[in-house]
């Protein structure tokens, strides 16, 4: 996996201040999506231990309320496997930090969609505490939304929506 950017101390992308891991890659392709450059597999770096020790460095500050996954695509299948050891590891060394995740994907596609034959996608997605999931729209672009471009996305509470089986949204 390769990532585009990394965002230490960034207030744009969840609650608080974050650290946020642009990856690279993406095959949506939304029009006007913001970081077109990042749908590029091959563009940026390569992920390594390295960045995710850096990364693993930064969570640990008291002040850094949690860790954003975006792109790029994270639950693309083949970014899946590093962000789920970066999120295994969030998980047990830092258990207090909050892991949001923006997705093109609805959260049906990686349940029961094509997302769901990939063996990695339930156990990322259980990692993540909260998922802002499906396409950007640009004909529904809104820029008083909290944390989301276009009307059509939810901010999804992950692990009630799967105890519960029903979409549970955060509405902070």
């Amino acid at each position: 996996m390769n990532y585009a950017t990394i965002k230490y101390n960034d207030i744009s992308n969840g609650p608080g201040i974050r650290t946020s891991l642009f990856v690279s890659g993406c095959t949506h392709r939304c029009k006007g999506c913001f970081n077109s450059i990042a749908w590029d597999f091959n563009y940026g770096e390569p992920y390594d231990k390295r960045v995710e020790d850096e990364i693993m460095a930064s969570l640990a500050q008291p002040h850094i309320k949690g860790l954003t996954l975006l792109g790029g695509e994270p639950f693309e299948p083949q970014n899946q496997g590093a962000l789920l050891e970066l999120t295994n590891r969030v998980r047990k060394e830092l258990p207090s930090k909050n892991i949001w995740c923006f997705s093109g994907y609805t959260i049906e596609q990686m349940l029961t969609g094509e997302l769901s034959k990939c063996e990695t996608t339930r156990p990322l997605l259980e990692n993540i505490d909260v998922l802002v999931d499906g396409k950007f729209v640009e004909e529904l672009k809104n820029l008083m939304l909290k944390f989301k471009g276009s009307s059509n996305q939810r901010t999804i509470l992950v692990k009630p929506t799967l105890e519960k089986n029903e979409i549970v949204l955060w509405d902070k």
